[in-house]
């Protein structure tokens, strides 16, 4: 089989070109059969050769999508061109043992977060409750139902498809007991049927989860608990995110009692933009 650098050749790239190539190449998504690919506009034109080099290479893949936009609205769908293979942005993903009904194009949800959603399964303790703000597909919170078979997880979103998507995915996995698919407003479903009634809230929104904090924390049974809480942070460098990021999770819960007890890097979403996580605990 030609190697990754032959079959560039034969795309007649510029040295340059090739080398953007190469970053192209490192830095796709791939979400089961489908591969989500961003190219510099330099490159443009050769789109679709790319795309068909990359089917090549990746014997798994069976479509391969251009990002055109970000992550967008209320949401978070970004925009894609299908350049290659198959036309259909429905897959299956497998993470951690557990199984994905996927609608790239019609529901959030990133592989980059695989880390993080096996670190947040493995804080759960016996028997908690645990409310999950923000869903999508259900992905932390089947795999939060799989790593502890006593949790029982609601799992909400606002996203129809996300919802109905979460649901299969529920079925899937067989953990139909203890995940909750509720499609909503998380506020609004908060406020009406779940306050205080979780040990643990995940806000997996890094856009907007600041606005969210009030709610989340009256989630919280006796408002006491722990939130993850999840944001963008500009800063120079990943080292200097982890500072400023702290300072962004004690503005954002200065109304309440509350200790940091982490935070870290999940990943750089832009040039000097971090997406960080903090663990905090809520004592009221």
């Amino acid at each position: 089989m030609k190697s990754w650098a032959d079959s560039l050749s034969e795309l007649s790239l510029t040295k340059k070109s090739a080398e953007e190539v190469d970053k192209i190449y490192s830095a796709f998504d791939i979400i089961g059969t489908i591969i989500i690919i961003k190219i510099p506009e330099s490159l443009m034109e050769k789109k679709e050769s790319i795309a068909n080099v990359i089917l090549q290479n990746i014997k798994t893949a069976k479509s391969v999508f251009l990002q055109t936009s970000a992550v967008q609205g209320d949401y978070r769908i970004r925009n894609l061109e299908f350049l290659a293979g198959v036309n259909n942005t429905m897959t299956e993903y497998r993470e951690h043992g557990c199984r994905f009904k996927v609608d790239v194009a019609k529901t959030y949800f990133s592989p980059r977060l695989s880390t993080e959603r096996l670190r947040i399964s493995k804080m759960i303790t016996d028997d908690e409750i645990v409310t999950n703000m923000f869903a999508g597909v259900g992905t932390y919170s089947i795999i939060i139902a799989k790593t502890n078979k006593t949790a029982r997880i609601y799992s909400i979103d606002s996203n129809p498809q996300a919802y109905d998507l979460c649901a299969v995915n529920v079925k899937l996995n067989k953990v139909e007991d203890r995940v909750i698919p509720i499609c909503g407003d998380a506020e609004e479903i908060i406020e009406k049927n779940i306050k205080g009634q979780a040990n643990r809230v995940l806000m997996p929104l890094p856009e907007k989860a600041r606005e969210f904090v009030d709610c989340a924390v009256s989630a919280l049974k006796h408002r006491s608990g722990i939130i993850h809480y999840f944001a963008h942070i500009k800063a120079p460098t990943k080292k200097l995110s982890i500072p400023i990021g702290m300072k962004d999770t004690r503005e954002a819960f200065q109304d309440y009692r509350h200790e940091i007890l982490a935070t870290r890097v999940v990943r750089e979403v832009g040039p000097r933009i971090y997406q960080i996580v903090a663990d905090v605990s809520i004592t009221c």
